[in-house]
């Protein structure tokens, strides 16, 4: 059975929701206050894990500017008591199935089940069954004699068939026992035995009996609420409600989580508690009862590892922690409610800074992870189906554990559970899955003027274009960090200066890879950061990504070696990794223009500034000083300055190389091309 979509009206913040439509995996964006919250704890009380939870409060939940007129409306009967939630579930093919191994292929022509609950606290059931299909599949399957199953298909109804057959049973009798009276009356004991059988024949089939039983089972409820019962409710997903407010202490009083348990006042807490001793596999009389000393280590040492590989292999953070369990005696000082009795303790050991502290002082995101996987690991046991409900649930969290979360959420829980979450934070927002975010607005707490009632309280919507500014901070934050990561950045990422560079690269690899030669290949992402001040700064925050090969193909000048040798010697970067033009001018100082021969490189600025020049520079003017060319030509200009507002940038000529590439590759030297190609093989040979 699968949520497909709810709504939620009256509750708290909520006054209508509009329909929410449920994928395996649904994020709920909004701002403080918007009423995320409402949302889901509304939705969360049509089933809960925990039972006790499962009913709406008038006084507490009602929208507070309108309880009482609403009460008051209720108890002189001018209205019904509100319904909260409504929602609507896809039926899986074997749960079908099922119904129809009873009554019939086609019983449940939508297979889709709606179910509500409101103030009353009272579960309806909205189930579409087609009636005729089961009485003819139950008339059918039950072998009725031949005189009245044919009779039997005119029904069309449960409650007819029911008539049918209590009739037919009625008249049945009467015969039978006129039939059997008279057979009592012969004296004759051969004729008297064979009348007897023949009267016996005509009372009420026990196939006929053993139908009626089930139609008056049927009949109790209706057909469509005993399908529900009999067949799908059992596979009816329940709601596991998660916030800060489950975060577990840490430690604990067996004794009085034991009479807690038992008189069902379980604290928020003690829920994820008894889902992480449940997951170490401790049993708490045995921990209050230990028969040896031995057997308690033993037991409680097996735990701690049991329970340090189940979880925290999902925390990322760190991965020097360990987990164990400790039971000891209450003593005068500890912590209100353990100073008596027996309890237990969980600590954590940190084996890099070989400390020891409690659980419960651990930072509040490990605490929430913790819990979570706790509480959520002991509900997996009972093999129950779950949709689990997470508020807010990297609030605490760093934002790479946040990028963890959501992967735990992709690859550990779709698929085997649907998962509706709320969120303020872009890194909970994924950028490869905006479909599954949908909008909470609650637009009253932005303007002074009151809105009219439909207009009012927490909504939910689809549509980007509805949201309002603060709304779509969180998505437009996630959008620009997933642009950010990949825009530029792929697997293996090329550092180069400027777009100039690029364009260069692209030109002269289209040309190699025409002549069967060797260009850049495909699979590295040229990325430009906008100068050599800002590589190293680059490269840092690449580097820390898993997975990446990055390596530079940069400008080498006097002023910047320093910054260059330092990505190799703080181990930004590989050395080899490390390329400068000069390694392939065989000049001291070289940019991505000494690359190519100087003849060339005028063609390519007289070109492009041809209506700007005051005199073209030849190869003369430029042929000596500053080993790098753009060097030469800034003095050049310097002397012959550029027509009116013109000044020289080095991405004109890059521009005008791939606009006239055709046309100009025939003048590209053979010598160019080849030092081009020596950088290419060098940082091809990097990938792996």
């Amino acid at each position: 059975m699968k949520l497909v979509t709810f709504e939620i009206r009256d509750f708290k913040s909520v006054r209508y929701s509009t329909p929410v439509e449920v994928g395996d995996v649904t994020c709920l964006v909004g701002k403080n206050e918007s009423g995320k919250t409402s949302i889901l704890q509304a939705l969360y009380k049509l089933n809960p894990v925990v039972p006790e939870h499962a009913k709406f409060d008038v006084t507490d939940e009602y929208p507070r500017s309108e309880v009482e007129e609403y009460r008051q409306r209720v108890e002189d009967e001018e209205i019904k008591a509100a319904i909260v939630v409504r929602a609507k579930y896809n039926l899986e093919t074997e749960e079908v199935k099922k119904a129809e191994a009873m009554f019939g292929e086609g019983v449940l022509p939508e297979a889709i089940v709606k179910l509500s609950k409101g103030y009353d606290n009272t579960l309806y059931v909205d189930l579409k069954v087609n009636e005729a299909v089961a009485v003819s599949t139950l008339v059918k399957n039950h072998k009725l004699p031949k005189e009245v199953a044919e009779a039997a298909t005119a029904c069309q109804t449960i409650a007819a068939l029911t008539a049918f057959l209590d009739a037919d049973a009625e008249a049945r009798q009467e015969k039978y026992a006129a039939a059997k009276a008279q057979a009592e009356a012969l004296a004759d004991p051969d004729a008297k035995t064979k009348a007897i059988h023949e009267a016996d024949l005509l009372a009420e089939s026990e196939a006929s009996k053993k139908l009626k039983g089930l139609l008056t089972s049927i009949s109790t409820t209706g057909l469509s609420i005993y399908i529900w019962t009999t067949y799908l409710k059992p596979t009816w997903p329940k709601f596991l409600y998660f916030d800060e407010y489950y975060q577990m202490e840490g430690h604990v009083n067996i004794e009085k989580l034991k009479e807690r348990q038992n008189a069902k006042s379980l604290k928020s807490p003690d829920l994820p508690m008894l889902g992480l001793i449940e997951l170490a596999r401790l049993d708490l009389d045995q921990l209050l009862n230990p028969q040896r000393t031995e057997d308690l280590v033993a037991k409680l040492e097996g735990a701690s590892n049991h329970l340090s590989k189940q979880i925290l292999k999902f925390w990322s953070q760190n991965q020097h922690l360990q987990v164990r369990f400790d039971v000891r005696p209450g003593r005068p000082n500890d912590p209100e409610d353990m100073r008596n009795g027996t309890n237990l303790w969980g600590r954590v050991d940190d084996t890099i800074h070989r400390v020891s502290t409690l659980l419960g002082s651990r930072s509040k995101g490990f605490l929430w992870f913790f819990s979570f996987l706790a509480w959520f690991g002991k509900q997996k046991k009972t093999k129950e189906p779950l949709i689990l409900l997470l508020d807010e649930p990297g609030l605490f969290l760093h934002a790479k554990a946040q990028s963890d979360l959501l992967k735990y959420i992709e690859d550990e829980l779709k698929g085997h559970n649907q998962v509706v979450y709320t969120t303020h934070s872009p890194f909970m927002v994924d950028p490869h899955h905006f479909d599954r975010v949908r909008i909470v607005e609650d637009k009253s707490i932005d303007i002074k003027e009151p809105l009219p009632t439909e207009q009012a309280g927490t909504k939910v919507f689809q549509e980007v274009l509805e949201a309002s500014e603060g709304s779509l901070f969180p998505l437009q934050g996630a959008l620009g960090y997933d642009i950010a990561q990949t825009l530029f950045v792929g697997p293996n990422c090329l550092v180069v200066e400027g777009v100039s560079d690029l364009l260069y690269i692209q030109a002269i690899t289209s040309l190699l890879e025409e002549s069967q030669r060797e260009g850049l290949d495909q699979r590295w992402t040229v990325t430009p950061v906008g100068g050599s001040d800002k590589i190293p700064t680059f490269a840092a925050l690449l580097g820390s990504q898993k997975g990446l090969t990055v390596a530079t193909l940069i400008d080498l000048q006097r002023k910047d070696q320093q910054t260059i040798e330092n990505l190799y010697k703080r181990k930004l970067l590989n050395k080899n990794h490390v390329l400068t033009f000069a390694d392939f001018t065989s000049t001291a100082e070289a940019d991505i223009e000494d690359m190519f021969d100087v003849p060339f490189y005028l063609k390519l600025v007289n070109g492009e500034y041809a209506n700007d020049l005051s005199k073209k520079p030849k190869e003369s003017d430029v042929a000596t000083g500053n080993p790098r060319i753009l060097v030469r030509l800034d003095e050049f200009f310097g002397t012959n300055p550029l027509k009116e507002t013109a000044k020289f940038n080095h991405f004109r000529p890059a521009r005008y190389l791939i606009e006239n590439i055709t046309t100009l590759k025939k003048s590209i030297s053979a010598e160019t091309l080849e030092r081009f190609e020596s950088a290419f093989k060098r940082l091809n040979a990097l990938l792996k």
